[in-house]
């Protein structure tokens, strides 16, 4: 007699067994298998459906035309709403496969908030206001935002390790989810053996929009380092000069003053370096030590005793100057940025700093590719919570190309362009391969059952009307950073 526990187990060896070459990419089939708590081969066949798809992915539905998937169309969203998936074991797993750090260097981050959004879904709950940009300019519409963490390395490719898409959801500040995802991940490098004692503390690049001296003085005490882009307007001071010898009273906090958008406020840099790009032309990066900004008791800082003063959080701010873009335009404006960590900032951490700042950009290639072809903003369903697996799915499934990025072959169309020699395949063309590569594979997921149609809707019975869930909206401002 044959139990489902059986059937699973025989799916499991057929999933395991293949060519060794393929071995991680299997193991971490099989890993992903066991995470998925129920629904799960329905689940995982949403996946391999969505890696094997010839195409963009449009909507969940239509994956199930694909022969990957084995079940009905209505088994997609059955999968997606009852569903579960087991989170932080799926930041682990990914974590697992991803790149180790180049001797003697950080370890490098990228997180940044991707918008899904959904105007017109009046019933779907948790909805709050998200940013979207447009050719007409950036609005503001009802939907859900998704902070992406990623890893980054070096080399000639944009291919990054996706490890986490938390949503962030109503009442919840954009700040703490992201101290949330940066202690969380600290905690499973650890576990992992990633992050061992006298390794140099992880590099977590953010882009600007963030709060860079609430997440530096958030995770002082944690053996990281934060580097994020800076608004030009932003104006920090340095420290104050000695008091002299018998001036009475309390003595000055913040030195003079520096200015991101006004050259004439600036002193010379501590750091100033110079260094040949083949894409940005020559490159000029200045870097100013000690400086910190004046807080005001708003935002994060509004609870702080009154009896205390405000805490002074000292940082590195680097200036990069590029003659030009990749395109070849001229750079309307210096990119600004700022470096706090437990180490101090010196000519080799700054030149450093600079070049993974650039790699930083391929998260958004990440975004883009996701969305368009593996159907990031493409789900349209009515529950943040089915959302989000269909998120889960997306980062298992963009970890499963990396690793197959080696083993397919170029199935490449008659109008795409040769790969050029030692240069990886893209995520396109790794996509386009990968359902003959598997074939090799197998998967651990058990065949479907046969089943018997339900009874159908009784006859006489009404729908249920729907309440209508406006998005969660602000009445105040509740973590602006209002610096001088």
């Amino acid at each position: 007699m044959f139990t489902i526990a059986a059937v699973r187990g025989v799916a499991e060896d057929i999933g395991t067994s293949g060519p060794s070459h393929l071995r991680p990419l299997i193991d971490f089939r099989a890993g992903l298998h066991r995470l998925l708590w129920r629904r799960a081969d329905a689940l995982f066949g949403l996946a391999d459906a969505m890696l094997c798809a010839q195409g963009p992915v449009r909507w969940p539905a239509e994956l199930s035309m694909e022969p990957e998937f084995r079940r009905g169309h209505g088994s997609v969203y059955d999968a997606l709403d009852a569903g579960r998936v087991d989170e932080a074991g799926l930041r682990r797993l990914l974590l697992g496969v991803s790149a180790p750090a180049r001797p003697g260097e950080p370890l490098m981050f990228a997180l940044d908030v991707t918008p899904d959004a959904r105007p017109d879904a009046e019933y779907a709950d948790g909805r709050v206001m998200v940013q979207v940009r447009g050719k007409g300019g950036d609005c503001f519409l009802p939907g859900w935002p998704y902070s992406l963490l990623v890893g980054v390395q070096w080399g000639s490719s944009s291919w990054v390790d996706p490890l986490q898409a938390r949503r962030i959801g109503p009442g919840e500040e954009h700040t703490d989810v992201t101290i949330e995802q940066i202690t969380a991940l600290l905690a499973d490098l650890r576990a992992a053996g990633k992050l061992a004692e006298g390794d140099a503390a992880p590099l977590v690049m953010l882009d600007a929009g963030n709060y860079a001296t609430d997440l530096s003085h958030a995770l002082a005490d944690q053996h990281v380092q934060v580097l994020v882009r800076l608004r030009a307007t932003r104006v920090f001071y340095a420290v104050p000069e000695p008091r002299r010898p018998g001036v009475r009273g309390r003595g000055r906090r913040h030195g003079r003053e520096f200015s991101c958008s006004d050259p004439a406020k600036r002193h010379a840099p501590d750091i100033e370096l110079s260094a040949g790009s083949a894409r940005y032309g020559t490159v000029h990066v200045r870097a100013w030590t000690g400086l910190h900004q004046k807080l005001t008791r708003i935002g994060r800082w509004a609870g702080y005793p009154d009896g205390e003063q405000l805490p002074i959080v000292a940082g590195t701010v680097i200036q990069i100057v590029v003659d030009r873009l990749p395109d070849g335009r001229k750079p309307a404006k210096d990119l600004w940025l700022w470096h706090a960590g437990p180490v101090q900032a010196d000519a080799a951490l700054v030149d450093l700093l600079w070049k993974a700042c650039l790699r930083r950009f391929d998260q958004e290639h990440f975004h883009r590719f996701a969305k368009v072809y593996l159907g990031m903003a493409c789900a349209h369903l009515s529950s943040a919570q089915a959302t989000d697996r269909w998120m889960h799915l997306i980062m298992a499934a963009y970890a499963q190309l990396r690793l197959a990025s080696p083993h397919v072959d170029d199935l490449r169309r008659p109008w795409h362009r040769r790969p050029e020699p030692g240069i990886p395949l893209t995520p396109y063309r790794v996509r386009l391969g990968f359902r003959r590569l598997h074939a090799k594979l197998g998967t651990p997921a058990a065949s479907p059952k046969p089943t018997r149609p339900g009874p159908g809707r009784p006859k006489g019975s009404r729908n249920r009307p729907k309440a209508k869930r406006p998005p969660y909206r602000k009445t105040a401002t509740s973590n602006s950073e209002h610096r001088e």
